[in-house]
């Protein structure tokens, strides 16, 4: 039984992992959904302690620069909601004396995604989720997060039996360092330096003009663990473990923004039409999809945005029931810190 206690109106809210590019997400999506915290504690580890970062206020905090403390157990005594992206064994540290203080931990690591008694909540999917917590909820993958935006509509139109689905993976996905690389194996590839002595440290291979169909370590049945993981998180999300889920991911050079294009097989008919209305009227979705206009969701035009976009929505002639469409969100908004700060708005009181 959860030992958290009633979240105020007004609550005093951890960001742990602060200094990281996730962490300085949160502290730009509490600002730009004017969250109402009565305080905003920083936290990073011992090496990132003493830096200041500017935050611009939210809720009863005012704008201001804020030195970031050392998380320790310590850290989350009198608070309310611990906004978490520090890693999986930061998160599984933590993760006592966060509940022993009393407080939700919202963790965006992969530590407690598939454990029973973790909720693995997107606010437009299963948003009820969120209150059957036991002190921890989780904050699913980005690549998953996305595609059941997307897929929560369609499926009331018709329930899925399967979805098919290759992502195009921004380098923001594997974190700050990534997408520094990112910009040094370009910048560096076109200055002349030939490709194999890019300096390579945050991928398995260059990155730069590239694409590498690897993402997380290989399972023993040639899957790899980000590709389970859009497996088995969709299933949880959307409540039905019957759902077939094949994924093949892949990074490629963009900075923000995953793009996936996804076919889904229904049970029964759906038709372009009825797709295309039930996703304009979807929470959070826009509809980018007007092909004779060159209209449709593309990564670097889509960086710093909130919704889940969709386009390309056709029909699928291989199977009976089968749609196809594309999906581009912002990872590191609507894919990490953006949710877990919608998660927290499910917990305040009404």
């Amino acid at each position: 039984m959860t030992n958290a206690r009633p979240i105020p109106a007004n609550p005093v809210v951890a960001v742990a992992g602060a200094t990281g590019a996730v962490g300085r997400e949160f502290l730009q999506v509490l600002h730009d959904l004017d969250f109402p915290a009565s305080e905003v504690r920083l936290l990073a580890s011992a090496r990132s302690a003493g830096t200041a970062l500017r935050f611009e206020g939210c809720g009863q905090v005012p704008a201001g620069d804020y030195v970031v403390e050392e998380m320790t157990p310590a850290s989350f005594e009198g608070v309310h909601i611990a906004l978490f992206s520090a890693g999986s064994d930061v998160s599984k540290a933590m993760r006592q004396a966060v509940v022993d203080a009393g407080a939700v931990m919202i963790d965006n690591s992969s530590a407690f995604r598939m454990d029973d008694d973790v909720p693995l909540v997107v606010p437009e999917v299963n948003p009820q989720d969120a209150l059957r917590h036991a002190g921890v909820i989780a904050n699913p993958n980005c690549s998953t997060i996305q595609m059941v935006v997307a897929l929560r509509p369609l499926y009331e139109l018709a329930r899925i039996r399967r979805v098919v689905v290759s992502t195009y993976q921004a380098a923001s996905g594997a974190g700050a360092a990534a997408m520094a690389e990112l910009f040094d194996q370009t910048r560096d590839f076109l200055q002349g330096t030939p490709s194999d002595e890019l300096e390579v440290s945050a991928f398995q291979h260059r990155i730069a003009f590239n694409c590498i169909p690897h993402i997380d370590r290989f399972l023993d049945d040639g899957s790899t663990k980000e590709e389970w993981k859009m497996v088995a998180e969709t299933k949880k999300i959307m409540g039905d473990p019957n759902m077939k889920v094949a994924a093949t991911c892949v990074r490629v050079p963009v900075l923000r923004c995953h793009g996936e294009s996804i076919s889904v097989e229904f049970e029964g008919p759906v038709s372009v039409q009825q797709a295309r209305e039930a996703l304009k009227n979807a929470r959070n979705v826009t509809l980018l999809d007007d092909t004779s206009a060159n209209l449709y969701p593309m990564p670097g035009l889509l960086a710093g945005t909130n919704d889940t976009y969709v386009g390309r929505v056709r029909l699928d002639p291989t199977v009976d029931h089968g749609l196809q469409l594309w999906v581009v969100a912002d990872q590191i908004r609507k894919g990490a810190a953006l949710n877990a700060v919608q998660i927290a708005q499910l917990l305040l009181p009404e």
